[in-house]
């Protein structure tokens, strides 16, 4: 994203958190504290965030420049899931403050990016429900795209190159010939190892050197805690006998700019996931990466990319936990080795429409002629925005060290102890209640 628009314009790339390993010749990048966030914010005119950003640092609500949310990810929605196993209170919590921080962002955007087109129109509801569907918005644009469009995760313009072997051969009980199925990426929560590991252990006996690789266990950010259902996959392997001969979990997490060499080592990509809401909305960029190297893909039905499969034919997709249906796909696309090829084909041509040029050109189009949001502007319909909801609790240094304060009241006294404190903040925002706000402690 910064790449492309720094042929544009001047850009600059900064984490608020660290280590930052990255550089370029044609932008900066780093990390900013503090005051060096005032000091990029008086910088620019256009400032492009996601995440907890404007949460942690709650000053930026009140600045005059540009504001780009990237919405792609419904944290909320995630929420439901990864909250599962810490407690009905705690996850009650987890939910509300997650909603809170993105109608935060929804309350103070001036232009909203989706991952897709379903996922717009649930963005869509949530800013009407906080009141940013108005008149004054729909008479500067009654398509609402000048305010939120969809710029969904890109691909590499540039082919995948494989530049050393990384599985066959490689990974100990992979041969150099083994068929190898590619869960590429984390486990987490919301997904169904489960089922994929049940129609491993069937097709094993139609197929014998079927070998099925998760590319990560551990995330590399600290941050995201370890997953429930990684642990009952592996334990699942274990009962099954598929450990180490026809399932293998990489502990680690593969980096980055090496992921390619496993990609292109894999005869099917491979995305299975629950029946629920998150599924819905959610963008899976895993399979972006199968796009980008060419693999048939076997998914489960129901989310964008689900569609695309069906409507493209790139591979199969199937209901949620059925085992029969997953075993046979991945049987048809292992033994028909023409059928596979046709596939490869399509896919390689869906691709070239997900390329980073072509999936942010909204965005580009949209900094070459910025604009605030004009109901952020008109002082009567801005003071209606949001204005029933309470506030989530302010971070005092980071998000963690916030959490770990809500948490803490739900440990004193429970969820009825947070909403009144979420209260209490909320009152003394408002004009005339209270202290004004300390800016400093950010």
């Amino acid at each position: 994203m910064a790449r492309i628009l720094a042929s544009e314009h001047d850009v600059q790339l900064v984490s608020t958190v660290g280590p930052c390993e990255l550089t370029s010749d044609h932008f900066r990048i780093g990390i900013v504290r503090g005051d060096d966030l005032r000091a990029l914010e008086m910088w620019c005119e256009i400032l492009i965030f996601q995440g907890t950003v404007l949460y942690e640092h709650e000053w930026l609500k009140e600045s005059e420049k540009v504001l780009v949310a990237d919405i792609y990810n419904p944290m909320q929605l995630e929420a439901l899931e990864q909250s599962k196993g810490r407690g009905e209170e705690r996850r009650r919590a987890d939910v509300l403050v997650n909603s809170l921080i993105l109608n935060e962002q929804l309350a103070r955007g001036d232009f909203f990016m989706a991952a897709s087109p379903k996922q717009r129109s649930f963005w869509l509801g949530s800013l009407a429900a906080i009141g940013r569907v108005n008149p004054v918005v729909y008479d500067w644009d009654p398509s609402l795209e000048r305010l939120i469009t969809v710029v969904p995760f890109g691909l590499p313009e540039k082919p995948p190159v494989h530049r050393h072997p990384a599985l066959k051969g490689v990974v100990p009980g992979i041969g150099p010939d083994d068929r190898v199925i590619l869960w590429g990426g984390g486990i987490y929560n919301w997904f169904d190892p489960l089922t994929l590991l049940r129609a491993v252990d069937r097709l094993r006996h139609r197929i014998p050197d079927v070998r099925l690789y998760f590319l990560g266990l551990r995330h590399p950010n600290p941050a995201v805690p370890a997953m429930r259902m990684a642990a009952d996959a592996y334990a699942l392997s274990d009962r099954l006998g598929l450990t180490g001969t026809h399932a293998f979990f990489n502990e680690d997490w593969v980096p980055y700019d090496d992921r390619e060499n496993y990609l292109l080592e894999a005869d099917i990509g491979v995305s299975t996931h629950l029946d629920h809401l998150e599924t819905a909305f959610s963008f899976r960029t895993r399979i972006l990466d199968y796009l980008w190297c060419g693999i048939p893909i076997v998914t489960t039905r129901g989310d964008f990319f689900a569609e695309l499969v069906d409507r493209e034919q790139l591979g199969y997709t199937v209901a949620a936990e059925d085992v029969e249906a997953l075993e046979q796909a991945l049987f048809q696309l292992l033994d028909d080795r023409e059928l596979a090829a046709e596939c490869r084909m399509r896919v390689d041509e869906v691709a070239r429409r997900f390329t980073w040029p072509e999936v942010l050109q909204p965005l580009v189009d949209f900094c070459r002629h910025p604009s605030r949001a004009p109901d952020l502007l008109d002082p009567v319909v801005a003071a209606t925005i949001g204005a029933h909801l309470p506030a989530p609790p302010r971070p005092p240094v980071g998000v963690i060290d916030n959490l770990q304060i809500m948490l803490n009241h739900l440990d004193e006294g429970g969820v009825r102890l947070v909403a009144s404190k979420m209260i209490s903040r909320a009152r003394h925002a408002l004009p005339g209640r209270g202290p004004a706000r300390d800016n400093g402690r950010h």
